[in-house]
């Protein structure tokens, strides 16, 4: 079990709050209004009605305890910019911040942001996957029950080749191709992180430290190989 703290709990804020939760993890769900916290209060574990950008109440909250905290805050970008703010300042163990749109996003950046939530484009489901299993950069739900999803290579993985380790004979997973990211400059201090897609992976494939291997399977066999991640 981890433990969270959701700071904004508008429709991707309690969404993915309340998948957390169901996934057996506690979930702290903050929000300045009354009617969102009580709207959720029997849906997650604990709802607070708090001011994320004021820095004295912020305070109270168990960040020491909590392994992720996130800032979903969409409604309002300056609230969203202060209390991410606030968070930084408060050195917690890992923060994932909400961009409402580029500019925003390369606000985040600038303060040192590197975990960035775009729900636009990412649902909260595949949040909750790329949280819960560890080792998981992101994923794509086939079904309820198969996934594909990019996972970091294991360090006993790194020089080995794809025949060496056997995927499918020895883990029922087909790993479809590797990447890389690199750091490209967009302009004058600012980075966008690029993929660099390595091909469809063969027998010869041989793994490299920093690779992401896409995979596909059974989220049952997913997981029992990122147990030794």
């Amino acid at each position: 079990m981890m433990k969270y703290i959701i700071v904004g709990l508008g429709n991707f804020g309690s969404s993915l709050a309340m998948k957390l939760t169901n996934q057996g993890n506690e979930v702290i769900g903050v929000d300045s209004s009354m009617n969102k916290v009580e709207a959720l209060k029997d849906r997650i574990s604990y709802t607070i009605c708090m001011d994320a950008t004021d820095q004295y109440t912020m305070t109270g909250l168990p960040m020491k305890d909590s392994d992720i905290v996130i800032v979903a805050i969409g409604e309002d970008q300056g609230a969203n910019i202060m209390a991410t703010a606030i968070l930084k300042n408060m050195n917690v163990k890992r923060l994932i911040s909400r961009a409402i749109n580029p500019m925003h996003e390369n606000v985040l950046r600038a303060m040192g942001i590197t975990e960035i939530v775009n729900p636009e484009v990412e649902t909260a489901e595949r949040w909750a996957k790329k949280l819960c299993l560890r080792g998981v950069v992101d994923s794509f739900e086939v079904n309820g029950e198969y996934s594909i999803v990019e996972v970091n290579t294991p360090a006993k993985y790194v020089g080995k080749t794809m025949e060496e380790i056997g995927f499918r004979k020895n883990m029922n997973l087909v790993v479809l191709t590797t990447l890389r990211y690199e750091n490209q400059e967009i302009s004058k201090g600012f980075f966008n992180k690029i993929t660099r897609v390595q091909g469809v992976a063969s027998p010869q494939t041989v793994l490299e430290e920093g690779d992401i291997m896409v995979i596909y399977g059974s989220n049952k066999d997913i997981q029992n190989l990122l147990k030794i991640t």
